[in-house]
């Protein structure tokens, strides 16, 4: 077994790519982007677009990790995955902020869940009765929306706020990838008139 094999060498760090990315290696530039796509499709999810693609949120989320690699600085406390997702999700609120002035009409009905997972998961700091007010009326919306969603919807659901592609929900529901990408569908009308 030699240690020239690719299966005994290290998997390189986010810093040394971000180091070979910033001298113009597009190969190691690439291989971030590849690592952190799922983080952008997490952060672009919460968003759902009525009438309008999940994909335009992810091109602005993978900008944002664009800028992510070009800025970073390694000397600062934060790692690189939490300045990832910063640049990633102030990047999507000013898509977001964009749209809702009017100037992308496809952007304009976003149904922001991003806030209330916020509230729910207790990421914000805040009075501590807001807090709890704010998860259980979370879990209420949550509960309302789950009794108008067919199972088949609350599965992919789950899955697509979790950041799985359509193609892996396909697989992991045995379904055809265009039942998934119906039921996302269904799902953003049905958030859209709430």
């Amino acid at each position: 077994m030699s240690e020239k094999n690719p299966l005994f060498q290290a998997e390189k760090t986010d810093v040394t790519l971000l180091t070979a990315a910033r001298g113009g290696d597009r190969a190691a530039e690439e291989e971030l982007i590849v690592r952190y796509t799922r983080l952008v499709r997490v952060c672009a999810r919460p968003l759902f677009l009525a009438g309008g693609d999940s994909e335009d949120l992810v091109q602005e989320g993978l900008l944002g990790l664009l800028d992510a690699i070009r800025e970073f600085d390694s000397s600062r406390d934060a790692g690189f995955a939490t300045f990832a997702r910063v640049c990633i999700q102030n990047r999507l609120r000013s898509a977001v902020r964009s749209a809702a002035r009017e100037k992308h009409m496809a952007l304009n009905a976003a149904v922001s869940l991003e806030e209330r997972e916020a509230s729910e998961g207790g990421q914000e700091p805040g009075n501590p009765e807001d807090v709890i007010i704010a998860r259980e009326a979370w879990r209420e919306e949550m509960t309302r929306l789950g009794r108008e969603l067919s199972s088949f919807e609350r599965e992919v659901l789950g899955q697509y706020l979790d950041g799985f592609s359509y193609q892996e929900i396909a697989q992991a529901t045995g379904k055809p990838l265009k039942a998934v990408d119906n039921a996302v569908q269904r799902i953003r009308r049905k958030l859209a008139r709430r």
